[in-house]
């Protein structure tokens, strides 16, 4: 059977792979996961029931979901505290703000509107590791769950001032005001349209906003990071300084420069860490990045004295690194940024409103703070219908590999990356001409194609 937890949670076409019944028997089993142990001793001390943070986007399945979750924690003796339509890393905010138990998160990120996930967040706001999720779907497949009746179940009440308390959260990180700033918000039609807006207004910025109208079918429809146009031309039109582009639930943040290019993940963590670094805030001078980050971040901080690790692909890489090593500062080219001395996850809105206060401190472009970087080509292929298994021990790959390294120097990289759930391998180069990237990604991905082919 396959894993039922992906990358960022369990994910899927609503209601038909990811059902109200899946739902509900998922809230239960983390239920019976997530109280046991040391804290589970620990509310026993005290005499109150476990509390979880439950929120959504405002894609309309969340509606069914998140009632399907609530009844699931609920009838486990588990007292829900209902945020409603907010980012996911504002739950994660809130989960330790209030010393919840744990938190659910019901979205499914930047897929369309049709698709939609449950994440589960522990104690403190962050992330679940592997194992926990493996034991989530063992207690899954067992049909166990805590079956409390009479005064032990769980309550259900709304979070009042859950945006609030976020938005709060969000002007106390930052060293100084936005005034005279100007930004576009891209907010996707999704969980930032509220308190992005209202967090760079609060801060001083002055504020155009577009894809703020969610109706629970248009989220991350031609607006936000995935579709950025529309903020480009926003940019443009109003003379911005710089245009902030957010996923469906917020944990990402791509930017415009007011020339209208985009500022991806890698120039926003080589702007943020450059700035950490002057200022003596960028712990053991360290950022953390994936093996998707570009080759021409790894040269900029390295110039700049700055140490670069890289994890697996997956922004909960990312933070168990962090968490590891105590660094400040780490993320992915896609916008998942982590700041965390005010996070544990990825944060759009943070990332955003830092960003605009490096325009503000520095008195420079966004053009000017990314030009620190210098962006090699980068060509990714997806080549399908191989065996994924075999890539690590095929000789004539890894030969094909080595080669085109040699090929390449100093002067650009090459990754092999099987897909975790498809049938695929992934074929990145990256190099100083355009031209030469995608002439050895495509003869790289024709050795791929022939060796590790699939037998009919």
């Amino acid at each position: 059977m396959a894993r039922l937890f992906g990358t960022d949670g369990v994910r899927g076409l609503a209601n038909r792979e990811l059902t109200a019944d899946l739902a509900l028997d998922l809230a239960q089993a983390a239920a019976h996961v997530l109280t046991q142990g040391r804290h589970a001793d620990y509310l026993r001390t005290v005499g109150r029931r476990p509390v979880a943070v439950l929120a959504r986007d405002p894609r309309v399945s969340g509606e069914f979901l998140s009632a399907a979750v609530a009844a699931g924690l609920a009838s486990s003796g588990i007292d829900v505290l209902d945020a409603g339509v907010i980012p996911t890393p504002a739950t994660a905010f809130l989960i330790d703000s209030i010393h919840a138990d744990f938190g659910v998160m019901i979205s499914a990120s930047h897929n369309p509107a049709p698709d939609n996930g449950i994440k589960f967040f522990s104690f403190g706001g962050t992330k679940l590791p592997d194992e926990v999720e493996d034991r989530i779907e063992e207690t899954l497949a067992k049909g166990q769950q805590l079956a409390p009746t009479g005064d032990g179940v769980g309550r259900i009440r709304r979070f009042a001032d859950a945006e609030d308390r976020y938005v709060v959260h969000l002007l106390g990180t930052l060293p100084h005001r936005l005034d005279g700033v100007r930004v576009v918000l891209d907010c996707a039609h999704g969980a930032a349209s509220g308190v992005s807006p209202d967090a760079f207004r609060a801060a001083g910025a002055e504020v155009t906003v577009i894809g703020a109208d969610p109706d629970g079918i248009n989220i991350n429809e031609g607006y936000g990071s995935t579709h950025l146009e529309q903020l480009q031309q926003a940019v443009l039109e109003t003379g911005a300084h710089l245009g902030i582009a957010h996923d469906g639930d917020a944990d990402r943040c791509l930017a415009i420069d007011a020339a209208g290019e985009v500022v991806d993940g890698d120039r926003i963590m080589a702007i943020l860490a450059n700035s950490l670094h002057e200022r003596g805030a960028l712990t053991d001078d360290t950022l953390v990045v994936t093996v998707m980050s570009n080759l021409g971040l790894k040269r900029a901080m390295a110039e700049r004295g700055i140490r670069v690790i890289e994890t697996k692909v997956g922004d909960r890489y990312v933070l168990e690194e962090l968490d590891r090593g105590g660094y400040a500062l780490g993320g992915e080219q896609s916008g998942h940024v982590i700041l965390t001395e005010f996070a544990t996850t990825g944060d759009g809105v943070l990332t955003g409103l830092h960003l605009a206060a490096e325009i503000a401190r520095t008195g420079k472009s966004l053009a000017e703070l990314a030009s620190i970087m210098t962006v090699f080509p980068q060509v990714l292929l997806n080549v399908r219908g191989v065996d994924r298994e075999a890539l690590g021990g095929d000789e004539v790959v890894a030969t094909a590999v080595a080669e085109a390294e040699a090929e390449l120097g100093d002067a650009g990289r090459v990754l092999l990356r099987a897909s975790g759930t498809e049938p695929m391998v992934r074929v990145m180069v990256e190099a100083a001409e355009q031209e030469h990237a995608e002439q050895i990604a495509e003869r790289l991905a024709a050795v791929v194609r022939e060796q590790l082919a699939i037998p009919a």
